[in-house]
């Protein structure tokens, strides 16, 4: 926590110094005496602490409670809360992962979670997942757009769902989490997410970075990977509310581009096959859907992060809707042209399948189907090209909050540390990658849906099942619950971590992919991975959890605390029960 002098903080967000139940204890104990002598002794005097900071009325900058560098006797430590101090006053958001207080969570723009989805869908990365089913499993036009409807319908009810959980608990995705999976069990999702988000980082930078390449003989692909991801990293750099107004305009030419493409190329859609010459096997449209599925169902992880400044006393099926809509309606034309349009790239016009090489890049394939306009054909490509970001901004900000919940030290860390040393990561991968795209978008997104599957279903079935679908500080008690391992209102744990391994042993089998084929899938089933890990994950939560809480009330029955007829120990009613708890 940073500590200002009035006179310098008349810029930035302010509160009073005793600290809001939100933040950490280690970030509560810079307001201590020997903490704040450290700091005086050691800061720089314009950081220095009023001599009566323990007073009400007394200042403190807030907007980085629970990520601050606290080193400050280090000049890595003074530097760091200096740039943090700067962006600060120039209204950037450099808030960590603590849960937004109540008060502070009062923006009425609900329209925002449609415009920052369908933004965020409604680009050529979107487009080239409707590209999978031709290009790489064989499908027709017919069968991809089937596939595409049905999954889309049902695929977007996740991450709008997840949605809520930010305007209503005021919690970034995987800080909510630990309500399920546990305070040190959630790690394990949180790594997952870094590592997968990442990759997806790297697959949306290739596709940006060979379409801005079509545009130019003097660009290349490595030069397109390097712009996308300085040009993310610089929205990420700004935060939160920035990607709000620049996820509110970004659609429109993305849009245009579409409608242009449809105008051009329709003819030569109109004289497509829409059935491929050998007809699919049922297990391979399984399969193009489940990795379709997996893009919709991936934003799950991220959706919440963007609603915590929303209004808290919102419907929370207002933003269900808002989110709901702001998906399909983006995705589902997105993935249908890049179905029809890889469709016909393979097997009636020559022009787009030479633009479309080997399969492996889609930023050509745009670029033949807008040939012929010309010039303005050169302009869209641009356009669509430097919007890439739209997606990939909001991923790297995730990624920046998931590895800042995986331990108390990186939570310390700016968010915009992270966020330099994810671009670093990501521009090598992304052009050692562009060679084999297809290959590559594959991989992640198995990856994707298989960790995913357990992890949805241990979060829903907690919070319909065990926290009763209610947002409540009954329910979920965040400002003193978020940060405490030992608090009665956070899981154990132990329930999602057997989910977990009990989705991984029936997902295994039931696996097909290049690289590997489970001996279920390899009787033709096509991979049923993702949707078994599922279902199973659901009803094994449910059954691990109810032992968990059963467990944790005879521990406190033992210590002869529990009332008669006390609650299961999820909403801490009574005071005796959570001294309990917490004195284990």
């Amino acid at each position: 926590m940073l500590i200002l002098l009035d006179e310098d903080a008349s810029s930035i967000q302010k509160e009073e110094l005793e600290p809001p139940p939100y933040t950490t204890p280690s970030t509560r104990s810079l307001v201590d005496s020997e903490s704040a002598r450290d700091v005086e002794k050691g800061g720089n005097a314009r950081y220095r602490l009023p001599k009566h900071a323990h007073e009400p009325g007394a200042t403190v900058l807030v907007s980085e409670a629970d990520n601050a560098v606290r080193e400050a006797k280090t000049r890595v430590g003074r530097a760091l809360r200096a740039i943090t101090a700067q962006l600060a006053r120039w209204g950037l958001e450099v808030n960590g992962i603590a849960p937004i207080p109540d008060k502070d969570r009062t923006d009425k723009r609900l329209y925002q979670f449609f415009f920052v989805w369908f933004s965020a869908n409604a680009n050529i990365l979107t487009l080239s997942a409707g590209t999978v089913g031709p290009a790489y499993y064989g499908l027709g036009i017919l069968d991809s757009l089937c596939v595409i409807i049905v999954v889309d319908v049902i695929s977007c009810a996740f991450p709008a769902f997840f949605a809520t959980f930010g305007p209503k608990l005021g919690t970034r995705t995987m800080v909510q989490s630990r309500f399920s999976w546990g305070y040190y069990g959630v790690i394990i999702p949180s790594i997952l997410n870094v590592l997968v988000l990442q990759g997806y980082l790297v697959v949306n930078t290739i596709i940006g970075g060979q379409t801005l390449a079509e545009v130019s003989e003097h660009l290349n692909a490595t030069l397109g990977i390097v712009i996308i991801a300085l040009l993310s990293l610089a929205i990420t750099f700004c935060g939160c509310q920035a990607l709000h107004w620049y996820q509110l305009l970004i659609w429109i030419p993305n849009v245009v581009a579409f409608i242009t493409m449809l105008a051009v190329g329709g003819a030569q859609l109109r004289h497509a096959p829409l059935v491929a010459a050998t007809p699919a096997p049922p297990a391979m449209l399984l399969t193009f859907g489940t990795s379709l599925a997996a893009t919709v169902v991936s934003w799950s992880t991220l959706t919440p992060d963007y609603g915590v400044y929303h209004d808290r006393t919102a419907s929370a099926w207002r933003v269900f809707w808002y989110s709901y809509l702001g998906f399909f309606v983006s995705s589902v034309p997105a993935h249908m042209l890049g179905a029809a349009f890889a469709a016909a790239a393979m097997s009636s016009v020559p022009a787009w399948g030479a633009g479309l090489g080997d399969g492996n890049d889609v930023g050509g394939l745009v670029a033949a189907v807008l040939a012929p306009t010309g010039g303005f054909g050169k302009f869209l490509l641009v356009l669509l090209s430097l919007t890439a970001p739209s997606a990939c901004a909001p991923t790297m900000y995730t990624v920046c909050t998931s590895f800042m919940t995986v331990h108390r030290a990186f939570a310390r860390v700016p968010r915009f540390l992270i966020a330099i040393v994810s671009t670093a990561v990501l521009i090598p991968l992304a052009i050692v990658g562009a060679g084999k795209f297809y290959s590559t978008f594959v991989d992640i997104l198995a990856l994707i849906g298989y960790w995913l599957a357990p992890f949805c279903a241990v979060v829903m079935t907690e919070h319909f099942l065990f926290r009763r679908g209610s947002y409540s500080r009954t329910a979920y008690n965040v400002p003193d619950a978020w940060d405490d391992p030992r608090h009665p209102n956070l899981a154990r744990g132990f329930a999602a971590l057997c989910t977990l391994g009990a989705s991984v042993a029936v997902i295994v089998p039931c696996m097909q992919q290049v690289w590997y084929t489970g001996p279920i899938a390899r009787r033709g089933t096509g991979d049923l991975g993702m949707i078994v890990g599922f279902v199973v994950g659901v009803p094994v939560y449910a059954a691990a959890r109810w032992a968990e809480l059963w467990w944790m009330r005879r521990r406190v029955k033992g210590r002869g605390v529990l009332e008669r007829g006390a609650p299961s120990g999820l909403d801490a009613r009574g005071s005796r029960l959570e001294m309990a708890e917490r004195s284990m």
